[in-house]
């Protein structure tokens, strides 16, 4: 069956690092764009990177662009979204997902079909 199971969340200081993983079963995950959202309480959830799996081509929101590096390890069947000099509003929820698509096309949040549970990442003032 489908699962994605998230790691790597935890308690950092503002400008510390993190790396999260997503480690995909039942499907090859190179065969589909995938990405990662998150989510703060009382907030939207948000896309925050994602990766095509035609040719790797990167798409990163504003807020993240320079400091979080997505990438995937096919032997691994893992996802890992590297985050530097983390900020208080980078804490959240970080959820990866897979979309139903691959290619140019298929990044919105409604075109992702399975979800992981999500791992907390929290960033002290």
């Amino acid at each position: 069956q489908v699962q994605l199971v998230e790691s790597g969340g935890g308690l950092v200081q503002p400008g510390g690092s993190l790396r999260l993983s997503c480690t995909a079963s039942g499907f090859t995950l190179d065969y589909y764009n995938i990405g990662w959202f998150r989510q703060a309480p009382g907030k939207e959830r948000e896309r925050v990177s994602c990766i095509s799996s035609t040719d790797d081509t990167t798409w990163y929101t504003e807020s993240v662009k320079g400091r979080f590096t997505i990438s995937r390890d096919d032997a691994k069947n893992t996802l890992y979204l590297q985050m530097n000099s983390l900020k208080p509003g980078d804490a959240a929820v970080y959820y990866c997902a897979k979309s139903r698509y691959s290619g140019s096309a298929g990044y919105s949040r409604n075109d992702h079909d399975y979800w992981g549970r999500g791992t907390q990442v929290t960033v002290s003032s």
